[in-house]
C-alpha cells in the first residue's frame, strides 16, 4: 500500500443534510444512562453553523446529557491582534456561550463546562502567555489545548486541518508542549494511523503529561488506504498497542463518521443504523478498551462533524450497542466517569 499521492480529490467533511438524517429515527436506548459528550464543537462562520441552540437540540434527542467538553476547531478567533493570543476569541465565544447555559435557560444541562482551545506549541517559553489568556478568559473552564498533527502525503491539502509532516517530532514544538505541566494542562492529540509513531516518541520524552487522543488516532480509509482496512487496522492495532504502555494517555472512542475513515455513508440513499456503525466499529473500541482499559477510554460524539453522516440519537445508540456486555460501572466509565476526571469536571446528576 503506497503512501505517494494517487488521486486528488476533496476529502472535506460532508455537508449536513437534515433531510437525510430525518429518514432514519430509532428508539433510544438505556435514556437514562448518563454521558458526558467529552468532544464537541461550536462555530459560526462557516456552511453548517453550529452553535450553542444547535447543540442543545441535538443533546435533547433523547440520550441522558449532562454536561460536555468544547474542542478546538479554529472558530472566532480574535480578527487581529497579536497571531499568537487569536486563538483566545475562541475561548472567550465558549465561555460565553458556557454562561448562557449555566443561567438555568436549559435547565440542569452543563455544555461546555470544559474548554480545551489552541496554542501554537511552535511558541516555546512564549506559549505561557498565550495559556494564560486562554485560562482567564475560560473562567475555570478552560482544560487544555489540542495543536492537531495530521498530516498525510497522499491526501493532502484536502484533508483539513492540516499541520506540517513530523509536528510532533519538532523540538520546537516539544519545548511549547512542555510548557503544559507548569499550568495543569492537558494536550489533545490529531493525527492519522501511519503517525501513531510521532506521539509515542512524543511520550517517551514526556511520559507524565495528560494527553488524550482523538478519534481512535485516525484509522485511514481514503486515498490508498481505500480497499485495505484490514491492513489498516493491523497496522493501527500495532500502533495503538505501544501507546497504552503510556499511563497517562487516554484515547476518546469516536470521530469515525468522518470522511477520512472511508465508511462513506453519506453517499448511501438512507443514513446508517446504529447496528451498522455498531457492527463497522465494534473492533476499534473493543481493541482499545482491552488494551487502555475503561478508566482510559471515553465515548465522543464528535459533532456537529460527524453529523454529515449520521444522526445524534443513533450515534449513541450505536456506542450503547457496542457496550452492551459491558458492566454497569465499566459503562459508566465509558459513557461518564472517564471524561469527569480526565478534565476536572464538576460533579453532575
Amino acid at each position: 500500500m503506497s503512501n505517494q499521492t494517487v488521486e486528488r480529490k476533496p476529502y472535506h467533511h460532508p455537508r449536513i443534510r437534515p433531510l437525510w438524517l430525518a429518514k432514519l429515527t430509532e428508539e433510544v436506548l438505556e435514556p437514562d444512562l448518563p454521558i458526558i459528550d467529552p468532544h464537541h464543537h461550536l462555530w459560526k462562520a462557516r456552511p453548517d453553523q453550529y452553535l450553542l441552540e444547535d447543540l442543545v437540540a441535538d443533546l435533547r434527542t433523547g440520550h441522558n446529557v449532562l454536561s460536555t467538553v468544547f474542542i478546538q476547531c479554529g472558530s472566532e478567533y480574535f480578527p487581529d491582534g497579536p497571531e499568537a493570543l487569536r486563538p483566545v476569541g475562541e475561548t472567550v465565544f465558549v465561555a460565553a456561550a458556557a454562561a448562557e447555559c449555566e443561567s438555568g435557560r436549559y435547565g440542569p444541562l452543563r455544555a461546555c463546562a470544559g474548554i480545551v482551545g489552541h496554542a501554537d506549541c511552535r511558541l516555546g517559553d512564549r506559549i505561557d502567555a498565550v495559556l494564560q489568556a486562554h485560562i482567564e478568559a475560560g473562567g475555570g473552564r478552560f482544560k487544555g489545548i489540542r495543536h492537531s498533527g495530521t498530516y498525510d502525503a497522499a491526501i493532502q491539502p484536502t484533508a483539513p486541518p492540516g499541520a506540517p509532516p513530523g509536528l510532533y517530532r519538532d523540538p520546537v514544538f516539544r519545548a511549547g508542549f512542555a510548557r503544559l505541566a507548569q499550568f495543569n494542562l492537558s494536550f489533545e492529540a490529531w493525527l492519522y494511523h501511519p503517525q501513531l509513531d510521532d506521539l509515542t516518541d512524543l511520550l517517551r520524552a514526556h511520559p507524565d503529561q495528560k494527553v488524550v487522543l482523538n478519534h481512535f488516532g485516525g484509522p485511514l480509509g481514503v486515498g490508498p488506504y481505500e480497499g485495505h482496512r484490514d491492513e489498516v487496522f493491523a497496522r493501527w492495532r500495532d500502533s495503538m498497542r505501544e501507546l497504552a504502555k503510556f499511563d497517562a494517555l487516554h484515547i476518546k472512542l469516536g470521530g469515525l463518521a468522518m470522511n477520512v475513515n472511508g465508511f462513506g455513508w453519506h453517499h448511501e440513499v438512507l443514513p446508517p443504523s446504529s447496528g451498522e456503525m455498531a457492527q463497522a466499529w465494534r473492533p476499534y473500541v473493543e481493541t482499545a478498551v482491552a488494551l487502555f482499559g475503561v478508566n482510559r477510554c471515553m465515548f465522543e460524539s464528535n459533532f456537529p462533524v460527524d453529523k454529515g453522516m449520521c444522526s445524534y440519537p443513533v450515534l449513541w445508540n450505536a456506542f450503547k450497542r457496542i457496550a452492551a456486555g459491558c458492566s454497569e460501572s465499566e459503562k459508566d466509565a465509558l459513557f461518564c466517569h472517564t471524561a469527569q476526571q480526565f478534565y476536572n469536571l464538576p460533579a453532575i446528576g
